[in-house]
């Protein structure tokens, strides 16, 4: 799939871009605090196998959240729903994406949802395979398969700078394992998770697999069926209620279509039966969801009419 640069589009980065000022990146993560605050940049892919780009669309940034909803479909393919929900609620929360109050407060103590890291790390648990390398690789196979290419990876520099920070990750998933959420060692979950969260990808990949999610599992370009309906309906109604952290339902208003964010200031987005979206912006706000992202999303979906709802 060629993206080709648009005009419009670029009119529309340039004017969000303006806000990239009243954000930063993430100095808990050492390694992703490198990153540029001013850049920005978008990609829209269709069905009919047409992309539209503006900014700096080459560039790769590890999907960090973004890669949440990947893994929920790979635990999904694995264990089927009834195994998965057991051990993962559904229900949206306005707690911060890496609160760990709300396991001690709830019964049973299982996550509330799979988009906050608690829920996260049990999900990455399920992924089957004899080692953190195999699983890793169905994941990237996974997504491979979605994009219609291969030589995706991961940065390793962003994944052992996470690992060596993961001290709240690490408490929940030993919190999660006494409870019987997780299975295995923690090590080995939090190996995979932040492996996981350091997949690259730039934003025409990840509009890819917004487009893949909006067009039900199915490949636009073969019409191979890469997940299931039920998988890819699953996953983007937790991204409508769980996609952008603790501000899900305000995004639900002023945009209106499944998105789901990460830290390294990526956005991807599934508008139903239309596009894939994806955005890359490092300047995040005190949420967690990438400043000037967030206004091209609103912006975008006046634009074009992109909302659902």
């Amino acid at each position: 799939m060629d993206c080709r640069s648009d005009e419009e589009l670029y009119q529309l980065v340039q004017e969000s871009r303006v806000h990239t000022i009243e954000g930063m990146v993430p100095d808990y993560i050492p390694a992703l605090a490198k990153a540029d605050l001013s850049s920005l940049s978008v990609a829209m892919a269709f069905p009919d196998g047409s992309c539209y780009s503006a900014g700096d669309i080459e560039t790769k940034s590890t999907l960090q959240s973004i890669s949440k909803v990947l893994a929920l479909a790979l635990a999904l393919l694995d264990n089927g729903e009834e195994y998965v929900f057991q051990r993962v609620g559904m229900e949206p929360t306005g707690d911060p994406f890496n609160s760990i109050i709300k396991l001690e407060t709830i019964a049973p103590h299982k996550p509330l949802n799979p988009m906050i890291n608690a829920g996260a790390l049990a999900v990455s648990s399920m992924i089957k395979g004899d080692s953190v390398e195999e699983r890793l690789g169905r994941l990237i196979q996974l997504t491979e398969l979605i994009i219609g290419e291969e030589g995706i990876g991961y940065n390793e520099e962003v994944a052992q700078s996470e690992l060596e920070t993961a001290d709240l990750n690490r408490s929940m998933a030993y919190y999660l394992k006494q409870h019987c959420v997780i299975e295995e060692e923690v090590d080995a979950v939090i190996e995979l998770y932040t492996k996981q969260c350091a997949i690259e990808m730039n934003c025409v990949d990840l509009a890819k697999v917004g487009l893949l999610l909006a067009m039900d599992g199915k490949h636009p370009a073969t019409g191979e069926m890469i997940l299931p309906p039920r998988v890819a309906s699953i996953c983007k109604t937790f991204m409508v209620t769980c996609g952008m952290y603790n501000a899900s339902g305000e995004f639900a208003i002023r945009v209106g279509v499944p998105a789901k964010s990460g830290v390294s200031g990526g956005i991807m987005a599934s508008v139903p039966q239309r596009c894939g979206i994806g955005i890359f912006g490092p300047a995040l706000d005190d949420r967690g969801n990438s400043v000037a992202g967030w206004d091209l999303m609103e912006k975008m979906s006046k634009k074009y009419d992109l909302s659902m709802f």
